[in-house]
């Protein structure tokens, strides 16, 4: 008996090992033909929505990321460079313009989670020299999620020909009133003068030039190594050594027509702490990974990360506010993305945090159409997993 019954137990585990086999064999071609098949799909989704796009008007071209599943592809398209044929790369850098705000915000989180500071802070614990009715009310947390009423000449058209010194800046939001009788806190305006101040402060709390806290607090965690701060000159041009000069993009009107020189800056404000940002796409595809919760070793980091990505007031049915982060309701999903423009640059960011997807859209001409992504691009890739 008992040699039968081994015998009985034998031949299961042996059927078992066969039936297992099997699986593993079967199971084998099966993965490799899905990432195979997200693949294609991928470059698919890219072709129909970004491709057609890409290099309208002749006007420079496009550097694309999109991660789903924890895959990068990279998309470039047109020129760098159209006078000199130099072609746009995952390594070509970009001016940021208003996507620099999500770094700033990340600072403050990142500050709040350690303790360094508050939300609830007002604005004059850091910059005294503001002492108005109104200003003196305004938070941290109100600069960041744009909910602090301030709207001066510089935060939309049509856009002012001057520019501020740092006492200008200064007595402007000492002067600062309500237009309708907004309050702090109460509404959402969007406004670049309250992400300048929202930088001044954090470089009054920390004692370090904005770059400098960027620099540490954020891109050095995470090995971004391309994304930089380049001094501004005369003509707004930016002061870069020949190797990363050819590595920066010639930004250009929509039509064409080329708007400085690569290196371009736009700012209405003269005084230090307020240069711009300038990345590529391949330091940026680090960035998005981190926001989705991929790749980051500081845990405080990540936490800040995903505490900037919170909605904190709702706008519409359609449209919520995070810090410096929107967040977009599509096709039944919660979109959180940031888009931002220049004269002669775009820049994007989108993320589709629950289905761990992201989008990185760098092109050198204004006003590239950021909705396609935010109203197709992010939905139709969320739906392959």
């Amino acid at each position: 008996m008992a040699i039968a019954s081994m015998g009985c137990r034998c031949g299961v585990a042996a059927a078992a090992s066969l039936v297992i086999l099997i699986l593993v064999l079967l199971g084998l071609p099966h993965v490799a033909m899905t990432n195979s098949d997200l693949e294609s799909r991928v470059r698919a989704i890219v072709a129909d929505n970004i491709a057609p796009v890409a290099i309208e008007n002749d006007a420079g071209g496009l550097a694309s990321v999109v991660y789903v599943a924890g895959h990068t592809w990279f998309f470039n398209y047109g020129l760098a460079d159209r006078a000199k044929k130099r072609k746009i790369t995952s390594n070509s850098l970009f001016n940021l313009a208003s996507v620099q705000k999500v770094f700033d915000a990340t600072l403050i989180a990142l500050g709040t989670l350690r303790g360094e500071l508050s939300l609830d802070d007002p604005i004059i614990k850091y910059v005294p020299e503001l002492h108005g009715d109104y200003i003196r009310r305004v938070t941290l947390g109100q600069l960041a999620s744009h909910t602090s009423g301030l709207l001066l000449v510089t935060d939309h058209p049509p856009w002012p020909s001057k520019s501020y010194s740092f006492a200008e800046f200064i007595d402007v939001l000492n002067a600062w009133t309500p237009h309708a009788g907004e309050q702090p806190g109460k509404q959402r305006i969007y406004s670049h003068a309250g992400y300048v101040l929202l930088q001044l402060a954090l470089e009054r709390r920390y004692g370090r030039p904005i770059n400098e806290l960027i620099k540490s607090r954020i891109l050095e965690p995470l090995g971004m190594n391309s994304t930089l701060f380049p001094d501004r000159g005369s003509d707004n041009q930016s002061i870069l050594s020949p190797q990363l000069r050819l590595r920066t993009v010639q930004g250009y009107l929509y039509n064409g027509t080329p708007i400085g020189v690569p290196g371009n800056q736009h700012s209405y404000y003269d005084f230090a702490g307020t240069e711009q940002m300038f990345s590529s796409a391949r330091d940026l595809a680090i960035f998005v990974r981190a926001c989705l919760g991929a790749g980051v070793a500081d845990a405080q980091l990540r936490a800040a990360l995903e505490m900037t990505q919170r909605e904190m007031i709702r706008v519409s049915r359609e449209l919520g506010q995070a810090m410096a982060w929107e967040t977009v309701y599509v096709d039944g999903r919660t979109i959180v993305d940031k888009p931002g423009g220049l004269n002669n640059a775009s820049a994007y960011i989108g993320l589709v945090p629950p289905r761990k997807v992201g989008v990185v859209l760098l092109a050198n001409r204004s006003d590239f159409p950021y909705e396609i992504a935010r109203n197709r691009l992010l939905s139709e890739l969320s739906r392959l997993q």
